[in-house]
């Protein structure tokens, strides 16, 4: 399952040297470096102290964890949304995302030059909220006007977007996020298919130094998700924010492990055991059969799989078995 978060703000926060420290960390698997797919895209591992464990326990040649995308998007600007600073192709970019870092500068230096020539952190996440919120209302006015010809046709799933796009017209323009806008269940999947920025889940890092710490934490405590680091001691809470940003797309891990690897699968929460073994391959749906299930302690604390098998520990589950965060799964198909 590939997950990409893109790093957003404007010029000069952090952004490049938050990307560059987040893609040196990796984690202790030699089997699964970091790797760059160009300058600005980066894999990284997620902590995972389980997956070591498994690891030793199996004694496997290979140890792959659960990873992360994370995208450098070059710096917005006010005007974004119209095209100022190449603020078109950023967005663009933003949009192939599947969530949003939003970092934000509290931090004073003569020496880094700031935008606005002022620092100032709640201006500068209006500035960004509102780029976003402007190019979202752009693509909603544009589908307003396309989808109003079939609504006029009588087709039902026009008539139905019709409704959820004069709310989010209304909402926008009253520079509100699209993602405080409540739909009813048959409007959201209609929504979801508009990839509106605002929609997007928002995780915010501030920039601080410890002369702003203190107003960080005040700016954090407004701000849903927010995650804060004090200079100098920068790498302190990557793990953190790796996590964070894998817990904020409700995301969870299963493994699988024997002597040639131990793996970590990344599926969406609440997945039954067919799709969850679609991130293994996509033909584990249609020709599951039945899964064997023990969770990682309950192995470790068994010593061997034959053991905990012996023990009544290892599970048969079937079809409708909801995949619980740190199973330990061997499919049948």
């Amino acid at each position: 399952m590939n997950i990409s978060v893109g790093i957003v703000g404007l010029p000069n926060v952090g952004k490049s040297t938050l990307f560059n420290a987040l893609t040196k960390k990796g984690v202790p698997a030699e089997n699964y470096p970091f790797c760059t797919i160009d300058p600005s895209v980066g894999i990284v591992g997620v902590p995972d102290e389980r997956i070591q464990k498994l690891s030793e326990f199996s004694k496997s040649q290979k140890t792959i964890p659960a990873a992360i995308e994370f995208v450098d998007i070059a710096g917005l600007v006010a005007g974004a949304a119209k095209g100022e600073g190449l603020g078109n192709k950023f967005l663009s970019n933003i949009r192939e995302t599947d969530a949003i870092l939003h970092m934000v500068r509290t931090f004073r230096d003569d020496d880094v030059i700031h935008v606005a020539n002022k620092v100032d952190p709640i201006s500068d996440l209006t500035v960004i909220n509102m780029e976003l919120i402007l190019a979202d209302l752009e693509v909603v006015e544009k589908r307003i006007g396309t989808n109003s010809r079939d609504a006029k046709r009588g087709e039902k799933e026009a008539i139905l977007l019709e409704g959820a796009l004069e709310k989010l017209k209304t909402a926008l323009e009253s520079e509100t996020m699209a993602s405080a806008v409540a739909f009813d269940e048959k409007e959201l999947p209609l929504v979801k298919q508009l990839n509106l920025l605002t929609m997007k889940p928002m995780l915010y890092c501030l920039n601080v130094s410890a002369a702003t710490e203190n107003m960080a934490k005040e700016i954090a405590s407004q701000l849903p998700g927010a995650h804060v680091e004090v200079d100098p001691v920068f790498e302190s809470g990557f793990d953190n924010l790796i996590t964070a940003a894998y817990e904020l797309l409700g995301l969870e891990t299963y493994f699988t492990t024997g002597e040639d690897e131990t793996r970590a699968w990344t599926i969406q929460k609440g997945s039954t055991a067919p799709i969850a073994g679609t991130a293994i391959h996509t033909d584990f749906k249609d020709k599951f059969i039945r899964a064997e299930v023990i969770n990682w302690q309950e192995l470790l604390n068994a010593g061997s799989y034959p053991e905990a098998k012996a023990k009544g520990k290892v599970r048969t589950e079937g079809k409708e078995y909801i995949v619980k965060d740190g199973d330990v799964i061997e499919f049948k198909i």
